[in-house]
């Protein structure tokens, strides 16, 4: 993609950036956090989702976490994984990366990061990879086609690409 620097008189007329930015900043997390989302886009966003993991995380002292909050990925949370060492030499640890990012609770932890997610089950892993993949698609992973023997129309999912990899 190629960038190009605006010059003067080219762009709208309008107002000043720097004049319009601080209506615009008003305390976006409690704004939105809580919402539904609205097809119309006249509503609220939804930026966090529960989740109820199938097997549960097991910290050091055998407390077993289940219930968690994913909030949506930013562009940033896909792509400084990408500059993290253990990502260069294992793409696959990028998922892993990825989720220690975007969940922002798990039952009574203090904190989630990566550590916690590189020691879940395979199980819950795996069911957080599509989580987030559903999260973060809304609803996109799914195209309706027709059968061509009997012209009946079905939804078919198209996911199945790697975290991070959207």
């Amino acid at each position: 993609m190629r960038r190009t620097t605006a010059r003067p008189g080219t762009l709208p007329a309008g107002p000043d950036p720097a004049e319009a930015a601080p209506a615009a900043v008003a305390e976006p997390e409690e704004a939105v956090s809580g919402g539904l989302a609205s097809p119309s886009g006249g509503g609220t966003l939804r930026t966090e989702f529960p989740f109820e993991l199938p097997r549960g995380y097991v910290d050091e002292a055998g407390t077993v976490h289940k219930h968690g909050v994913m909030r949506l990925a930013t562009a940033r949370d896909e792509l400084v994984p990408l500059r993290d060492v253990r990502v260069q030499e294992n793409p696959a640890y990028l998922s892993v990366v990825l989720l220690g990012r975007v969940i922002t609770r798990l039952g009574t932890l203090p904190m989630v990061h990566d550590g916690v997610v590189e020691n879940m089950f395979a199980s819950d892993l795996a069911f957080l990879q599509d989580f987030y993949r559903q999260v973060n698609a809304e609803g996109h992973t799914r195209a309706g086609v027709t059968c061509p023997h009997c012209e009946q129309p079905f939804e078919v999912e198209l996911g199945g690409s790697r975290l991070g990899e959207s």
